[in-house]
C-alpha cells in the first residue's frame, strides 16, 4: 500500500496508488532506468556507494521502486493504534556529549559542521495507516506518505524538497534552522550562517551536474510556519539534462543532513551515532515521466518492521551551538509524531569539562 498527500500531485487530500510492482535494488549501477510513474525510495546506506565509505548499514533493501498505474482519491480512515516509548539510540547526556564532540571537531578543523541525529524506538500496536493520518493532522507538510510492503513500513512527514526537476531546471530547498519563535529564527546568526553553509554545500552539488553558469540561488532565508514549528530555508536553483540516477551519484546523501565537507562528516557521523539510518536521511519521491521527478529529504520519518518502529530526528551542529537548545530542537523535531514525549533533558549544568578529555574522536 503507498497512500501519499496530494500536494505530490499538485492537488488536496490523499491518493491511494494502484500499484503494478515493486522492485528492489542493492545499487544505483544496478538501475538500467526507472519508468514513470514510479514512487522511489533511497537509503541513506547509498552513501557508501556515493561517497566510498564503510558506514554502517540496516537490514532493509537500500533502494524501493514502485511502480504505479494509476492515483485516486480517498478519504482518511479512523483506525486505532497505540505506540510506547521504549529508549533512544542516544540518551540525553550521550547526545549533548555528541553535541560536544562535534564542537571538539570543528575546534580541530576536521569539520564545519554535522547534523547529528537521534534514534527514538516505541512498541506500536494497531493501524499504522491511522498512525500516519495523524502524523499528517498535527503538521501538515507538502511530502507526506505512506508505504507499507508488510515486512516493513514507512511514515514520512517531510516539508524538505531534496531535489526537483522540471524539464531542464532542477531545484533544491535546503532546510536548516528550526525553532518555536518566528522571531528568533530570523534574528539567528547562528542559524543563518547554518543555512548559508549548507546552502553553499547545495550550490556546489548541483553545479556538479548542471550547465556551466546556471547555478542560482533565487531564495535565502526563508522562513516557513508548520503547526509546531518554524522552518528557514533557501532554493538552488540550475539547469541540467542528467538522467535522476547521474544527478544522485552525484549529490547524494542530501547535504542538509550530513554537514560539510560532506564526506569528512558523514564518515564522522557514523562514529558519533550508534544507529545506522536507515532510510532516514534519504530521499523518497514520485518520478512523473522521463525527465520530471520530486524527491523529499527522508526527514521527520519512522520506519516500522512488526510490533516496533523507530522515529528519527537530528539537528545541525556548529561551533557554536548550544548543547541544551540542540537538545530542545530534536524533541520539538518529535513533537508532531509523539506529542507525550517526555523530554527528560538533563541538568542545564551538564559538564562541559567533559570537552576538554575527549580525546580523539
Amino acid at each position: 500500500m503507498l497512500i501519499i498527500c496530494g500536494s505530490w500531485l499538485g492537488k488536496r487530500g490523499f491518493y491511494e496508488a494502484e500499484i503494478e510492482n515493486v522492485v528492489f535494488y542493492h545499487s544505483f549501477v544496478e538501475i538500467e532506468k526507472i519508468e514513470p510513474v514510479s514512487f522511489t525510495i533511497f537509503s541513506y546506506d547509498l552513501s557508501n556507494e556515493t561517497l566510498s565509505l564503510n558506514l554502517k548499514k540496516s537490514e532493509l533493501p537500500p533502494i524501493v521502486i514502485v511502480k504505479i498505474k494509476k492515483f485516486r482519491k480517498i478519504s482518511k480512515s479512523e483506525g486505532s493504534f497505540r505506540l510506547l516509548h521504549l529508549n533512544n539510540a542516544l540518551q540525553d547526556n550521550e547526545f549533548i556529549l555528541g553535541v560536544l564532540r562535534v564542537r571538539k571537531l570543528i575546534e580541530k578543523g576536521t569539520v564545519y559542521q554535522i547534523n547529528l541525529t537521534n534514534r527514538f524506538d516505541f512498541e506500536f500496536q494497531g493501524d499504522p495507516l491511522s498512525l500516519f493520518f495523524r502524523f499528517y493532522e498535527n503538521q501538515p507538510v507538502p511530502y507526506a506518505f505512506f508505504l507499507n510492503l508488510n515486512d516493513f513500513f514507512i511514515v514520512s512527514g517531510s516539508m524538505e524538497l531534496f531535489l526537483e526537476k522540471r524539464g531542464n531546471t532542477i531545484i533544491s530547498k535546503p532546510i536548516k534552522g528550526t525553532s518555536k519563535s518566528h522571531a528568533f529564527l530570523k534574528n539567528s546568526q547562528k542559524d543563518k550562517a547554518e543555512n548559508l553553509m549548507i546552502t553553499d554545500m547545495m550550490r556546489n552539488d548541483i553545479g556538479r551536474i548542471a550547465n556551466i553558469g546556471s547555478v542560482r540561488v533565487s531564495e535565502l532565508f526563508k522562513i516557513t510556519k508548520y503547526r509546531t514549528l518554524y522552518q528557514m530555508h533557501s532554493t538552488v536553483e540550475g539547469n541540467t539534462d542528467k538522467s535522476i540516477i547521474e544527478i544522485l551519484q552525484a549529490t547524494f546523501p542530501p547535504a542538509s543532513v550530513t554537514g560539510a565537507p560532506k564526506r569528512k562528516a558523514v564518515e564522522m557521523i557514523d562514529t558519533l551515532e550508534p544507529h545506522a539510518r536507515s532510510y532516514y536521511c534519504g530521499c523518497a519521491g514520485l518520478i512523473k515521466n522521463k525527465t520530471d521527478f520530486t524527491l523529499s529529504v527522508l526527514i521527520r520519518t519512522a520506519v516500522g518492521m512488526g510490533n516496533r518502529l523507530s522515529y528519527y530526528a537530528g539537528c545541525g551542529i556548529v561551533w557554536d551551538s548550544e548543547p541544551e537548545r540542540e537538545l530542545r530542537e530534536l524533541y520539538l523535531k518529535v513533537k508532531a509524531f509523539y506529542p507525550d514525549i517526555n523530554t527528560m533533558i538533563e541538568s542545564e549544568k551538564f559538564c562541559y569539562k567533559k570537552l576538554e578529555n575527549l580525546g580523539d574522536v
